[in-house]
């Protein structure tokens, strides 16, 4: 041991990042390891390092004693007095031991110590740096693949990018540079694990936040994604300040910021949402580009229907239900999507009990009441069952069965004529918004 040794320390702290008096500590206690390896447990030893000398510094301590029963902790009287004159009874006596005694084995034995313990200490301080970097963007080299996923070289240490955090389509092969935000980190007792997603919602998020500044500082604030990775994406946001737009602000100047996202998710394509707080016209913003005739809004069910033109059809479902999915995705609601035709027909016989409520001037809910909640069981009340709903007389019974006829002719004309029937459910679990 010599001044190579704190050389050698002093470079390693350095280069690894990691704790000058832990890699001393560390040392210190790969020396001990070692001679209590070769002398035993009962051994009572003190190791230090010299500053000075750059040396490891080990010292035995003995209790003097009239006669030696252990020769590991003990010294007789008189051997004692030759070291120190002034010794006495029950004294401590610290001897010297010399390392490089220690032997070829007991050295190697310190060695891998010292590797293992520095090992342990990187890899603790690499965890301890990446663990608060959640969602954090990070950018590495392709180094190999394994049943996982692909291993990622982020320099200092590896991230692995599994095989469902990958957008579908995407092809990688050793050297390229892929770049996926943090969306876990593992303790593992092979060392920290760095799992990366490229596919997760929360790295679209985050591209955003990279490239449009008033999205950075909070001007504008995303406040869902819903995505099919590679393929499309829908990303609602609204603005806190009335005089910026949060549409044109992520599109950017001729879509510069838009296209630099889409550029990196391969082509992704991605629908702008304005954000509200009324769900029905968020829901009519979230199935842009399909033009909405109403929304019916169940808050009971958490459901939505939805009525279209019957030539919106398609671009309300988008291509393999696609556009209604992401919708109901980004909003949290279950998405029935009705074209006016099939809408009008299923509804007919309710809109016949609205239609006769009003020839009668009774309301709807006097209907109800009563049990009558279809034109049939209207039509074959006799006079007795229709005077038990509320506010019923004869005269007006006289017009509601000339209603209840004319309304029969036409439900079973309707019945015989050709129709569409068209519906589209999307029922898709709530979108945590940020």
């Amino acid at each position: 041991m010599s001044l190579e040794l704190k050389k050698a320390i002093d470079q390693i702290s350095k280069d690894k990042g990691l704790d000058r008096d832990m890699l001393v500590d560390t040392l210190e206690e790969a020396v001990r390891t070692s001679v209590v390896r070769k002398y035993g447990e009962d051994i009572d030893i003190e190791v230090s390092f010299n500053e000075d000398t750059g040396e490891i510094d080990v010292y035995q301590f003995k209790i003097v004693v009239e006669e030696v029963e252990d020769p590991a902790s003990q010294i007789a009287l008189d051997d004692a007095v030759k070291h120190d004159p002034g010794v006495q009874l029950d004294d401590e006596m610290g001897f010297r031991l010399k390392v490089e005694d220690l032997g070829r084995i007991a050295a190697q034995s310190a060695k891998q110590v010292i590797i293992q313990r520095m090992r342990d200490a990187e890899q603790e301080i690499i965890f301890e740096e990446y663990k608060d970097r959640k969602n954090e963007i990070v950018s590495g080299i392709i180094q190999r693949r394994d049943k996982a996923g692909w291993i990622i070289n982020l320099g200092r240490t590896e991230a692995l990018l599994p095989k469902e955090e990958q957008i579908p389509r995407e092809h990688y092969k050793r050297g390229d540079r892929v770049q996926g935000i943090i969306i876990e980190v593992r303790k593992e007792g092979r060392g920290p694990q760095i799992i990366i997603s490229r596919s997760h919602r929360d790295y679209m998020a985050t591209l955003f936040r990279r490239e449009v500044p008033e999205v950075d500082d909070g001007t504008v604030q995303i406040m869902g994604v819903a995505r099919d990775p590679g393929s499309r994406a829908k990303v609602a946001v609204m603005s806190r300040d009335r005089d910026v737009d949060p549409v044109g602000a992520c599109v950017g100047i001729r879509g510069s910021r838009i296209q630099n996202i889409v550029q990196e998710l391969r082509g992704e394509r991605i629908d702008i949402v304005v954000w509200s707080a009324d769900i029905a016209t968020y829901a009519r913003n979230a199935l842009s580009p399909a033009v909405i005739t109403r929304i019916i809004v169940d808050e009971d069910e958490n459901l939505l229907e939805v009525i279209v033109p019957d030539d919106q059809l398609t671009n309300a479902i988008g291509r393999k239900g696609q556009n209604v999915k992401l919708a109901a995705k980004l909003l949290g609601w279950k998405i029935d999507i009705y074209t006016e035709t099939r809408y009008n027909e299923a509804n007919a016989i309710g809109k016949g009990l609205e239609q006769l409520a009003s020839v009668a001037e009774i309301s709807v809910e006097n209907f109800l009441n009563a049990g009558f909640s279809t034109l049939d069981a209207l039509r074959e009340a006799d006079d007795i069952a229709l005077m038990a709903i509320a506010g019923m007389t004869e005269s007006r019974i006289t017009d509601l069965r000339a209603a209840i006829r004319f309304l029969h002719t036409e439900a079973d004309a309707a019945e015989a004529a050709p129709g569409a029937e068209e519906t589209v459910e999307a029922d898709e679990p709530a979108q945590e918004q940020e």
